[in-house]
């Protein structure tokens, strides 16, 4: 997929450890959706469509990964779905 421009409703967070490694966070309330999409340069290599009900468990969970290090036991684990640990 070739470069889109950044929606007006959006951030995007530069990775650390590739080259060219970017996250777009969008919003889009029509919808009723949060969009991730990873960007390797001006392509985009996946996204993920959340559910604006579901954007407290992300961020629960990325608390969580940042106090026990792994993420994986935080005291409100069991409400975070489909979890990789």
């Amino acid at each position: 997929m070739a470069v889109a421009p950044v929606p007006s409703r959006a951030s995007v967070l530069v990775g650390r450890d590739r080259a060219g490694r970017a996250l777009r966070v969008s919003s889009h309330p029509e919808i009723d959706r949060v969009v991730l999409s990873v960007w390797q340069g001006s392509t985009c290599v996946a996204t993920f469509r959340l559910a604006s009900a579901d954007v407290p468990d992300l961020v629960r969970a990325l608390t969580a990964a940042l106090v026990d290090g792994d993420g994986c036991g935080a005291a409100d684990a069991e409400d975070v779905h489909d979890r990789a640990c």
